[in-house]
């Protein structure tokens, strides 16, 4: 069961993500991501990356195609057994063209060196309003 503690360390996690990417701290992965982290954004076409070394090089290869700001929100956490936890997010990134996008995140924290580090990170892109349930019942509207 999560206490309030833990709750609290994982939100700051997702939070500080945001702003290690956004600086360009990409040498303080370590602090939001298990060595092993699986980073996977294949739902926006960009690939799945495994490791730390991996997420940090795909963020230097997409280089200016990164967003300039990310933020996150509506954070919903819960229980995974004794030291794991399932997270819902969702995730905006203001865009270098002034663009703004909608992502939900989908993350597995677990404990790792005395902390709450992301092991997995799945990310969803928002393009329909209603998750499409405005389209799945057209009779209702």
């Amino acid at each position: 069961m999560l206490n309030a503690e833990d709750r609290w360390a994982i939100a700051e996690t997702l939070s500080l993500h945001g702003h290690l990417f956004d600086r360009g701290h990409l040498d303080r992965l370590d602090e939001v991501f298990t060595p092993d982290a699986v980073y996977d954004m294949s739902a926006v076409g960009v690939g799945v990356f495994e490791g730390i070394d991996t997420i940090r090089n795909a963020a230097l290869r997409l280089g200016a195609g990164n967003p300039l700001a990310h933020h996150v929100t509506n954070i919903v956490i819960s229980t995974e057994g004794d030291n794991a936890a399932i997270v819902q997010s969702k995730g905006l990134m203001l865009m270098a063209n002034e663009t703004l996008g909608s992502v939900t995140h989908v993350d597995t924290p677990r404990c790792h060196n005395g902390g709450w580090r992301i092991s997995r990170r799945v990310i969803s892109p928002q393009r329909t309003p209603l998750g499409g349930a405005h389209l799945a019942h057209p009779g209702d509207q």
